[in-house]
């Protein structure tokens, strides 16, 4: 094991961060390394005297968030959201906006992508509802939901929360719905397409043309984001893909088809990312086909792994890494989980449920599942994403403004539900600041970013913007660590995060791994970074292990005789909202050879990266409301970050 940190200056810090970003060869030769053989294709070589000149892989990390919903969305807009999708490009590229609930709000820092993706189901429905469609009124339903948005405050929630199960349990009226082909249908798409056409800036700003396809059946979530390489030209051609039959479908199958089809009809491409697995009772990643009842085969995994390159990990309904009961070995899997039941709270969850619904245990099941059908269907890279339904696209903690914008800051928010169905409730209290993805891409371009997406070169963080690299290979060692460009190294002996590792060569025991981060300069020092490791052992059961790689204050913690390490500690002030970075380390890196490596069973390596204890969004909204919150409040956080994993092979 390697471990080496560094405590920086605030201005050797700025320039470390640049080096991360701008990563290239610092050798005393000069001239850029050629890339490994696994992706000389991808990246290829070029030499020059300057390090700078020729790169020939990706150097920045580019910020954003997949998932937004804004005033078009039929719940989004019945909780109060008045913004629509210009509005949420045109404040997450960093202008300062009202919120619905009238707030001033702006990013600490622009964003470089997002995509606005409103549900397809029902598109165009809310604009009609809210502007009073004398068709719609003419439905009791539709009368009364008017009536009760129109009161505003919590009547307009409850229609939220109403909308939301009438939709899961095909209750929806009929005579309200909004289908491909109707006009309301055609000039909701519309309005998407063009603002994301006219806000996309080719290397400053990347629009998406997206939307989510909402998978429900029965409160069981299912749901996927569609996101378009394109731009309108091709995007309008084809409408999005409902749920609603005959024209939709809740099988994630045949929206794969409609994928297919899209593509062999504009030339254009797409992929689809599903999130919320923890809200799905069990069906997220099966084994047995929630639709047709037999176990998945051959054509299901190709299919699913052709057109979702990534997992939505974590978000504000809750954090999807791991679960505690099924990781009782880890002490930071009970992270911000939600796991009282499905969407609408219709079924409690049971703990046979989770081991389909998390992805650690996922990225497992998917090397199961390859012994039996010959290919992975769950070979994922991670990112993060809000899933916000407010129009603004905000994962940080001190600038959260919730699920909704029936949830936006207030003195109250904390202790009214979030969303509330019959006596079952989701606390206000609960929402999590999170998520976002970082990209490593060439350039800040549709084309870039999303070829970066289907390659899975991602993470995960819960909002911070730490910088990290993850590289496998069979030749690092120690003296790699002392390199202040890690990815130059990194390409050059090995593969980066969501690619394979190259056949095991001769002579080798077992793979190394060079992994490095950065501190986000707004949020807290580094605690930790660990690799986690699944494997199907000889027996063909999931087994899995945490290592510690490298951590802060290596000086003052040691490993005990199990391997674990002891707490970084906690310098917050819950009463003033306020933290010290005097634990932790601002950077760390190190090499780790995996030291349990059987060469005849297939693994999945990502890694884990921790900041040490920060004030969580709670303990901000209590100081400046000067409020005091129940006990079992969490007012303290822990940001993380998840890499794409590094997949080993036989």
């Amino acid at each position: 094991m390697a471990r080496r940190s560094r405590i920086l200056s605030r201005t050797f810090l700025a320039a470390v961060i640049a080096s991360f970003s701008v990563a290239s060869n610092a050798g005393d030769a000069p001239g850029l390394p050629a890339p490994h053989k696994e992706v000389k294709d991808a990246f290829p070589a070029q030499k020059h005297f300057s390090p700078y000149a020729g790169r020939n892989f990706p150097t920045q990390v580019f910020w954003g968030d997949t998932h937004l919903h804004t005033g078009m969305s039929m719940d989004a807009g019945a909780f109060g959201a008045r913004l629509d999708p210009e509005d949420a490009y045109r404040f997450a590229r960093g202008e300062e906006l009202t919120s619905s609930t009238g707030l001033k709000v702006r990013l600490s820092r622009p964003l470089d992508f997002l995509v606005v993706a409103d549900h397809s189901d029902n598109m165009g429905f809310f604009p009609r509802l809210y502007d009073g469609d004398p068709q719609l009124l003419a439905d009791p339903t539709g009368r009364r939901w008017y009536d009760m948005i129109q009161e505003g405050g919590q009547k307009a929630v409850q229609v939220a929360v109403e909308i939301i199960v009438a939709f899961s349990q095909d209750k929806f009226p009929e005579a309200l719905d909004s289908r491909p082909g109707d006009r309301a249908f055609r000039s909701a798409w519309e309005v998407a397409i063009k603002a994301a056409d006219k806000y996309n800036d080719p290397g400053n700003f990347t629009a998406f043309i997206g939307y989510e396809w909402t998978s429900n059946t029965k409160g069981n979530n299912l749901h996927r984001v569609v996101i378009h390489r394109d731009d309108g030209n091709k995007a309008s051609m084809v409408l999005p893909y409902t749920t609603l039959r005959p024209e939709g479908s809740d099988n994630p199958r045949d929206l794969w088809r409609w994928m297919n089809t899209y593509e062999e009809k504009t030339g254009g491409q797409v992929l689809a990312i599903a999130h919320n697995g923890n809200l799905s009772n069990g069906i997220m990643f099966p084994i047995v086909d929630s639709f047709t009842g037999k176990p998945l085969d051959r054509d299901y995994a190709e299919t699913r792994m052709r057109w979702e390159p990534l997992y939505e990990v974590t978000q504000i309904k809750g954090d999807g890494e791991a679960h505690p009961f099924l990781s009782p070995n880890d002490e930071f899997a009970d992270y911000e989980t939600w796991d009282q039941g499905n969407l609408d709270l219709s079924v409690v969850k049971k703990n046979d449920m989770l081991q389909y619904e998390y992805a650690r245990t996922a990225l497992q099941t998917g090397l199961q599942l390859k012994r039996k059908t010959g290919t992975n269907p769950y070979k994922f890279g991670m990112i993060g994403a809000t899933d916000s339904h407010t129009a603004l696209a905000t994962a940080q903690e001190d600038n959260f403004f919730g699920k909704h914008s029936g949830a936006e800051p207030g003195p109250k928010r904390w202790e009214h539900p979030m969303a509330q169905v019959g006596d079952k409730k989701y606390e206000g209290w609960a929402m999590v600041g999170s998520g976002l993805a970082g990209v490593w891409a060439r350039e800040n371009t549709r084309e870039a970013i999303f070829d970066a997406m289907m390659r899975k070169e991602t993470y995960a963080t819960t909002g911070s913007r730490m910088l990290i690299r993850f590289f496998g290979g069979w030749d690092f060692n120690k003296n790699d660590t002392l390199s202040r460009l890690p990815a130059d190294i990194g390409y050059a002996k090995g593969v980066p995060m969501g690619a394979d590792l190259p056949k095991m060569p001769k002579g080798k025991k077992a793979p190394s791994f060079l992994v490095a981060a950065l501190k986000d300069p707004l949020s807290g020092n580094l605690d930790r970074i660990q690799i986690v490791k699944g494997w199907v052992d000889g027996s063909g059961k999931r087994q899995e292990k945490i290592y510690e790689v490298v951590w802060g204050d290596a000086d003052k913690r040691k490993l005990n005789s199990k391997g674990k390490l002891p707490p970084v500690g906690n310098t917050v002030n819950v009463r003033t909202a306020t933290w010290t970075n005097t634990i932790g380390d601002p950077e760390l890196i190190g090499v780790w050879t995996d030291p349990d490596f059987n060469p005849k069973h297939e693994a999945v390596y990502y890694a884990r990266v921790l900041e040490i204890p920060t004030p969580r969004w709670t303990a901000y909204e209590a100081r400046r409301f000067n409020v005091k919150m129940d006990k079992e409040v969490p007012m303290i956080t822990q940001e993380r970050a998840y890499t794409s994993p590094i997949w080993y092979t036989p």
